[in-house]
C-alpha cells in the first residue's frame, strides 16, 4: 500500500519536473528540474528493488553528468546566444519538435499498454535478479549484450563535449 502511493507520488513528481525541463526558458533551471527528474526515477528504481541502478542513478547522472551539463550551459552562455539569433527563427523547430514529441509519446503508448497492460513478464524476475545480484546483472548486460548502445552513449556524450569546447572557444576569437 505504502509503496503503491509512493510510487504514485514518484510518478507525479517526474512528470510534472519533465514538464519543468521541457517548458523552463531559463536552462539552469531546466537542469535543476531535470536533477529532481533523476533523482526522483532512483526512487522508483529503489521501490523496484534496483538498489545499485538507485545509486549508479544518483553518482552518474544526477551529480556528475548534470554537473557537466551546468558547466557546458554556463560556458555555452545561453542568454546571449539566443538574444542574438532571435525568437523567429524558432517557428520550424518548435512546429517540429511538437510533431516530433507527438510521435513519441505515441510510440511510448503503444509499447505501455503492449507490455504493462497486457503483462509480460520480462527475463529479469526479481528472484533471478536476487540470485544473480545487481551488480553482476547490470556489469554483464552492459558489456555483453547492451555494448554497442553504451559505446555509442559514451561516442555521443564525448562528441557533445567537444562541440560544446568548439563552441565556446569560437565565441572567444570573436
Amino acid at each position: 500500500m505504502l509503496e503503491g502511493l509512493l510510487f504514485i507520488i514518484m510518478g507525479t513528481i517526474i512528470i510534472i519536473c519533465a514538464g519543468g525541463v521541457v517548458f523552463q526558458k531559463n536552462p539552469i533551471y531546466s537542469a535543476i528540474f531535470l536533477i529532481q527528474t533523476m533523482v526522483s526515477l532512483a526512487v522508483l528504481y529503489v521501490l523496484l528493488h534496483a538498489q545499485f541502478i538507485a545509486a549508479v542513478q544518483v553518482m552518474v547522472y544526477a551529480g556528475a553528468v548534470m554537473v557537466l551539463f551546468v558547466f557546458v550551459i554556463m560556458l555555452l552562455n545561453v542568454d546571449k546566444i539566443e538574444e542574438e539569433m532571435g525568437k523567429d527563427r524558432l517557428i520550424f523547430q518548435k512546429a517540429t519538435a511538437l510533431f516530433i514529441g507527438l510521435v513519441l509519446f505515441a510510440v511510448v503508448g503503444i509499447v505501455m499498454v503492449r507490455s504493462v497492460i497486457q503483462g509480460t513478464k520480462g527475463e529479469y524476475t526479481p528472484e533471478k535478479i536476487s540470485e544473480i545480484g545487481d551488480t553482476q546483472l547490470v556489469g554483464k548486460l552492459l558489456f555483453t549484450d547492451y555494448i554497442l548502445p553504451f559505446e555509442i552513449a559514451s561516442i555521443l556524450l564525448f562528441a557533445a563535449i567537444v562541440g560544446a569546447i568548439i563552441l565556446t572557444k569560437k565565441g572567444l576569437k570573436e
